[in-house]
């Protein structure tokens, strides 16, 4: 998780019914794989029996590739014109029907000629290694892939013809940003870039600090308001002239403290959040803050601490901690609604809101609902069959009625509730 700045199983094996499935899931029972694991991680991986309101369903699941394995990844799928746009980290790009999951389109960025020999057709591939994809969004009818090998590229939405690419330096471990035309690439390297959407020329480049040991992430930029807004790895948050990459203001969140380097770590690791003229953004070290946009103001601050999004939906923030603690809180003033800690150490992801609920997956595969008004679990679906390999590693993705779910050993799914 920390750095310094110096043969697959079959897909979704659904022949039972579902419902049989889920009695199973909901038992609390143990399977094969915890005799393989310490008491520690058993204690963990025992679900409590719940009082399930409904039953999840798998309306359809997709393999798109090898997805992230083992690596740390914030790669997840977009919903954008009608489409679902997912990568896997290798470079693989997929295109996906909503209601089917039907393939689009897809670009692979190698093609294997039969002897050994990896034929390189992009950029995104040398001498046979892996695109090491990190993020991907999608606007102004293109799709941006940015990498770990510091390539940006600019595909169309339509076709997936490469449009323009760019070599930057530093890795791109979160998804780019656009409005006004725009590109906003972050960097590992602490270095914030502007691109022109239509033509990939460079338009300008902030330098920030980088202090020597940070979290293995970065936080996602957001194009919005005229401003390039970003937190970074000292802590602060900030906003850039998105026409010109001039810094406007920036604010500090999180202050170190503590005898060790690891003790000092106050990276801001999420892509801040803009509602209704206000930055809501978190620090792993243990601050939530809600900042006036124009200003940087900082309106109120509470001590959560987590490298997860934050999410909001109404006048509720939800908090998933760096120990997986689930909490609602009032957005206009901080104040905590309520806390779920029955899925505690289990890697949660950040929740998605849907309905009267937000869904959270966690490191063994299974999806979460929790009832947004009262923090209680109401139901939950074995998505990856109890195992690590098949990990939900990012938060859901909202689609019409549906949740769409990616695992780490690439499978996108369709869930649906009664």
């Amino acid at each position: 998780m920390f750095h310094t700045t110096c043969g697959r199983k079959g897909r979704f094996a659904r022949t039972i019914s579902i419902a049989l499935a889920a009695s199973i899931t909901l038992s609390g029972c143990s399977t094969i794989s915890d005799w393989f694991a310490d008491e520690e991680e058993l204690e963990i991986r025992r679900l409590k029996p719940i009082d399930a309101q409904f039953t999840p369903l798998v309306k359809w699941d997709k393999d798109i590739g090898d997805g992230v394995d083992r690596y740390f990844s914030r790669l997840r799928p977009v919903y954008a014109y009608d489409k679902i746009y997912t990568a896997d980290r290798h470079g693989n790009v997929v295109v996906l029907e909503p209601e089917t999951g039907e393939v689009v389109w897809e670009r692979d960025f190698a093609i294997f000629n039969g002897e050994g020999i990896w034929d390189s057709i992009s950029r995104l591939w040398r001498n046979g290694e892996s695109a090491r994809i990190g993020g991907l969004s999608v606007a102004d009818r293109q799709v941006f892939v940015g990498t770990e090998n510091g390539d940006v590229i600019a595909l169309d939405a339509e076709t997936g013809e490469t449009k323009w690419e760019a070599s930057i330096p530093g890795e791109v471990l979160a998804a780019p940003s656009a409005d006004e035309g725009i590109l906003v690439v972050n960097t590992g390297a602490g270095v914030l870039f502007g691109f022109d959407t239509r033509t990939g020329e460079q338009k300008w480049r902030h330098e920030g600090d980088t202090p020597p040991l940070t979290l293995r992430g970065i936080s996602g930029p957001v194009a919005a308001n005229g401003g390039a807004i970003v937190g970074s790895s000292t802590g602060k948050l900030q906003v850039n002239i998105l026409q010109s990459g001039v810094l406007a203001w920036e604010t500090v969140i999180a202050t170190p403290s503590g005898a060790t380097e690891l003790e000092r770590i106050v990276d801001i690791d999420t892509t801040p959040v803009v509602y209704g003229g206000t930055i809501y953004t978190i620090s792993y070290n243990g601050t939530l803050a809600a900042v006036e946009l124009r200003s940087g103001r900082i309106i109120w601050k509470r001590e959560y601490g987590s490298y997860r999004n934050l999410t909001i939906d109404g006048n509720k923030i939800f908090v998933v901690d760096n120990n997986s603690n689930v909490y609602a809180l009032d957005r206009r003033n901080g104040v905590e609604l309520w806390s779920q800690n029955g899925l505690k150490s289990r890697s949660l992801t950040a929740a998605a809101p849907i309905d009267e609920y937000i869904v959270v997956g966690d490191n063994w595969g299974f999806l979460h609902w929790i009832e947004k008004e009262s923090g209680e679990i109401v139901s939950r679906l074995d998505v990856g069959g109890d195992d690590e390999d098949d990990a939900i590693y990012a938060e859901p993705v909202i689609v019409d009625d549906k949740i769409i779910a990616v695992t780490r050993n690439g499978v996108v799914a369709a869930i649906t509730t009664p």
